[in-house]
């Protein structure tokens, strides 16, 4: 399950075939209002065989992670252009039973297993998010769950048991956040034991991450830690660098420019090198959503504003019945792309596939598209020094 380098990657390639994927800091986030919908989580009220692993469906060696809720219509998801579908969420409970969100919900984890396999994309089950199905925060019984011996065995015989169910590729741990010493220890504790079973099964283990990086100071934000060791048992670092407006405050401006997408891209490539970890393991996080200046309001997801003018696709704020929204459009997403691509992550990952808009305007298209010929100059350099 360990990554193999780019150049290497190429190598095989072309040798066996011819040539041919929302941190918030817990103190301020507390008096804030969540739309569950626009955030890495889910609604609180909503109501309650090993697959041999498909490879990639694009020509780039770099992952197209996109997450999906689990009530929306996996057949509206596009995803061919993606190398994995996350779907969110499972949920832990204190004892270390898996909650799904009803009969609905394995119902629409079957269908996209089965939709995204067709198109040669891997699908992933996300665990937590910041809302509990059975209301309030995930954190306290996430955290219950992995701080208990007895409890974390049973969470990972779950997941375990899960993944041969449902012939799933792999697990995304999204415990937000760990907010102390122990935690991490225990979060640490908890992903290794996992990893060692997915292993066995040649399955895949991703983390989402809270950014790390304030976005009004652009200096390391320590309300949440992490154990660096701990990267090495999982194969994706997905970073959710989006939500910055939470630093200090709302500001939904802050959402996710690029100048706060900078910060976390050198944060994370400097702390990945201090401690010898591949960096092509992490993967850039970016928002298909609109944030309003209004807190009052609700955020909007990108096709909605694209349905208010195509021209919109090229800007980064629009304004929508005298309310003004901050959003990334695909400049500003293609350019995040390059952004990871130059500091050697290893792809992209979105929040989330259902809120994109369809056909030309498409993000996650934009993304592919980008990956796509990066590829393709990587191939045509590797065979320029033969």
């Amino acid at each position: 399950m360990k990554k193999i380098s780019i150049l290497l990657t190429l190598v095989l390639t072309f040798t066996f075939a011819g040539g041919f994927y929302a941190g918030i800091a817990y103190i301020e986030a507390k008096s804030i209002k969540i739309n569950p919908d626009f955030h890495h989580s889910r609604s609180a009220d909503m109501k309650l065989t090993t697959k041999e692993v498909p490879e990639k469906n694009t020509a780039s060696s770099k992952v197209l992670m996109g997450y999906v809720q689990d009530y929306h219509d996996p057949d509206k998801t596009e995803y061919n252009h993606l190398s994995h579908v996350i779907f969110s969420f499972a949920h832990p409970s204190k004892n270390g039973d898996l909650l799904m969100s009803g009969d609905y919900a394995r119902e629409n984890l079957r269908k996209t297993v089965r939709l995204a396999h067709e198109q040669n994309t891997k699908v992933l089950l996300a665990v937590g998010g910041w809302f509990h199905i059975s209301g309030g925060e995930s954190y306290p019984y996430f955290k219950q769950a992995i701080s208990n011996g007895t409890a974390r065995t049973k969470l990972v015989d779950e997941l375990i048991k899960m993944v041969k169910q449902e012939s799933l590729d792999g697990v995304d741990i999204d415990f937000e956040h760990p907010r102390s010493q122990d935690d991490a220890e225990h979060l640490a504790g908890f992903i290794r034991e996992l990893n060692t079973k997915l292993e066995v099964l040649d399955k895949e283990l991703s983390i989402a991450v809270y950014s790390k990086v304030d976005s009004v100071t652009g200096q390391e934000n320590k309300s949440v830690i992490f154990l660096p060791s701990m990267f090495e048992d999982v194969d994706y670092v997905n970073i959710m660098a989006y939500d910055g407006h939470w630093d200090g405050g709302y500001n939904a401006a802050n959402l996710s420019p690029y100048p706060y997408t900078e910060n976390v891209v050198r944060y994370w490539s400097e702390l990945f090198d201090v401690h010898g970890l591949p960096k092509d393991k992490l993967v850039l996080g970016v928002p298909f959503y609109a944030q309003p200046e209004e807190p009052s309001k609700s955020a909007i997801s990108y096709s909605a504003v694209i349905k208010k003018g195509v021209e919109n696709a090229g800007k980064d704020t629009v304004t929508i019945e005298g309310i003004t929204y901050h959003y990334n459009g695909k400049d500003t997403i293609q350019r995040k792309t390059e952004l990871a691509l130059n500091n050697e992550f290893g792809g992209m990952m979105l929040w989330e596939a259902g809120h994109d808009a369809r056909g030309e305007h498409s993000l996650t298209k934009a993304i592919s598209d980008v990956l796509t010929k990066t590829a393709e100059k990587e191939k045509n350099m590797f065979w320029a020094v033969q």
